[in-house]
């Protein structure tokens, strides 16, 4: 299992990142009642059991059974008292001739600005190049979304496009800049 071989690690000071457990739900939840606003706009519409511990043990269980199948890796961003702020997961891991993935990451917004997410990305950006295997990691943003553009340049990711009606986000289909970075450019593993 991919999650096995992923140790802890620190991102700024007081925040590390490391694999998703089912033992996080209750945390999870509270991160995610207390970011409702913050992340609406960003993010599809959510039922309310998404705001509830059941429904967060679910969600994390339906992860976990993605990563057993090698499809992806979830972490989340922990503080030292022991509150999720942030989480970052690689989906859509793809292997052979394609080996890439996508990146999605949010940080919580009392802990905006202080480099959490660059430091989170980057950090990915590693472990799916020397542990996965990578050849690229593909993101995309809403057009307006601005903030989140800048950490993808600052880390080395490069527009490829934009994207009509890419995704549907807060009840609507909205646009998306598409973005990739190349990690490496060995030949895939066998």
């Amino acid at each position: 299992m991919l999650l096995r071989k992923i140790k802890e690690s620190l991102l700024i000071p007081g925040v590390i990142l490391r694999p998703i457990a089912v033992g996080d739900a209750g945390a999870l939840c509270t991160a995610y009642v207390g970011n409702r606003s913050h992340l609406e706009p960003w993010e599809p519409v959510r039922p309310e059991s998404f705001f509830t511990v059941e429904g967060q043990t679910e969600r994390i269980e339906g992860l976990l059974g993605q990563v057993a199948d090698g499809l992806l890796a979830p972490w989340i961003m922990e503080s030292a008292d022991g509150r999720i702020v942030g989480a970052i997961t690689l989906s859509g891991i793809s292997l052979g001739p394609f080996c890439s993935s996508y990146v999605g990451y949010w940080v919580a917004a009392d802990q905006q600005g202080r480099g959490l997410a660059t430091a989170a990305l980057e950090r990915v950006c590693e472990i799916a190049r020397d542990v996965v295997g990578l050849h690229r990691i593909e993101a995309s943003t809403l057009i307006e979304n601005t903030t989140s553009q800048r950490v993808l340049k600052k880390c080395g990711f490069e527009t490829i496009g934009d994207a009509p009606q890419y995704l549907h986000i807060n009840g609507e289909w909205r646009d998306s800049r598409l973005f990739q970075r190349i990690l490496h450019d060995r030949a895939p593993a066998v």
